[in-house]
């Protein structure tokens, strides 16, 4: 398991806890039931918002990380043709010396 996906386990570990702890705070303190619904409902529409930031931002992080492999890759691969081609260039030229 990768560090970022540790802190964001633990990241989302922690927002889940403080929401349960905030809702039962919210249940047992003195307000009528419509103004803690109305409370109940405003925390869960930003823990939802903050659940979303947090997926968008991996998710950017991850094709980031996707498009530099690819990268790097391409490099490589042109690199591995490269060198192949200067090989068989090199074996055709010892290939001529050795006829004449």
């Amino acid at each position: 398991m990768s560090e970022d996906s540790r802190t964001a386990e633990k990241a989302l570990f922690f927002t889940l806890g403080a929401f349960i702890g905030a809702t039962v705070a919210l249940l047992l303190a003195p307000r009528s039931g419509e103004e803690t619904r109305r409370i109940i409902a405003s925390k869960a529409r930003e823990g939802a918002d903050y659940v979303s930031r947090g997926g968008r931002n991996v998710m950017d992080k991850t094709t980031s990380y996707i498009d530099r492999g690819k990268d790097v890759l391409q490099q490589q691969r042109e690199q591995l043709t490269a060198a192949l081609e200067a090989g068989k260039q090199a074996y055709r030229e010892e290939k001529e010396k050795a006829k004449t």
